[in-house]
């Protein structure tokens, strides 16, 4: 039989210890309204973008498909570019309004949507070009992204929660006695999480890649080294993250204020082609946009690491930041 009694004390006790947490429960009221905000800002508009077309040279005012609600369009200045942007799902649909043609992806199911729109509105008629080569699959468009927030929540959920929890449980207490230094331990920690991270990684795409066949352009070393790069700076975010907390409520809420944002604005889902200057702008200061590009670049169009090399910089960058300030900032109690 549960004692009631007993029940009540343990329920009283640990309510009193969350609201004694002042960060904690102050956190959990805050974050949702900073993400309520957020997401407001973002997708709030009423008239918010659906589809998405390129338009080459300039738009045709009397034609009433240009006239369509949710369409955003998208003025581009070369036609070669943006035919390979149709191919990686970053446009919906590419017309040629010189010559009366149009281009879509025939795996993208808004392409689908957007060309008979165009067919059913155009007063002026247009041809359907074929794109030459093998069409991207939004799979093999979304494969790096879902590669890289795996890794993502791997990383900071695996160091920040267990390092807090260390602290918690006085773990790091009693390895304050012993002659470990604070640089040691965090090392010995992004060295354990990187090797189980990217074991996991490689396992993951290698046997997805048995049997759906990404598209796969670049080297596989390079793709490696970047993942590599990537998940090294997420560790040191985890590792800052948790220097100092004491509390896995405060830690949660932390963790989630870098999640999000990297979840819905590192273009993992969708391309933020088209997006708000300063979305984009946003975008670059988050290292999971720069793992999540260079990635894409590797795969899709076959780069090497010297074409993203902007990419491993920012995130080398990132991660001597996030190292030295958890090493300057660490605690052990």
């Amino acid at each position: 039989m549960i004692s009631v009694k007993h029940f009540y004390a343990v329920f009283v006790a640990r309510n009193r210890e969350f609201i004694r947490d002042r960060a904690s429960w102050s956190w959990n009221v805050v974050f949702p309204v900073l993400l309520i905000a957020g997401l407001a800002v973002m997708f709030g508009n009423d008239n918010r973008t659906v589809f998405k077309v390129g338009v080459y040279p300039d738009v045709v005012d009397s034609e009433p498909f240009f006239e369509l609600r949710h369409l955003q369009l998208i003025k581009i200045d070369k036609l070669d570019t943006a035919i390979v942007r149709i191919k990686r799902h970053q446009f919906d649909l590419l017309i040629d309004t010189q010559t009366n043609r149009y281009w879509v992806n025939d795996t993208s199911p808004n392409g689908y949507i957007t060309e008979q729109l165009l067919l059913a509105n155009n007063a002026v008629g247009y041809t359907r070009e074929s794109i030459s080569g093998r069409e991207i699959r939004y799979v093999d468009w979304a494969l790096p992204g879902i590669l890289s927030m795996n890794m993502m929540f791997s990383c900071l959920i695996g160091v920040g929660f267990v390092i807090v929890r260390y602290r918690k449980s006085g773990v790091l207490k009693r390895l304050k006695a012993t002659p470990l230094r604070a640089i040691e331990f965090l090392s010995a920690q992004v060295a354990s999480r990187l090797w189980l991270v990217m074991a996991i990684t490689v396992a993951v795409f290698f046997g997805t890649h048995y049997f759906l066949n990404f598209t796969m352009h670049g080297s596989y070393f390079s793709l490696i080294f970047v993942l590599a790069i990537g998940a090294i700076a997420l560790i040191t975010l985890g590792l800052m993250v948790a220097a100092r907390t004491a509390s896995e409520e405060l830690a949660g809420g932390l963790l989630n204020l870098f999640t999000w944002p990297m979840i819905a604005m590192s273009g993992v889902w969708f391309s933020l082609e088209g997006a708000h200057p300063m979305v984009k702008a946003a975008a670059q200061v988050l290292p999971l946009t720069h793992i999540v590009d260079a990635a894409r670049a590797i795969m899709i169009d076959g780069a090497n690491l010297f074409d993203v090399r902007w990419h491993i910089v920012f995130l080398l960058v990132f991660t001597a930041l996030c190292a030295f300030t958890s090493s300057r900032v660490f605690r052990w109690e």
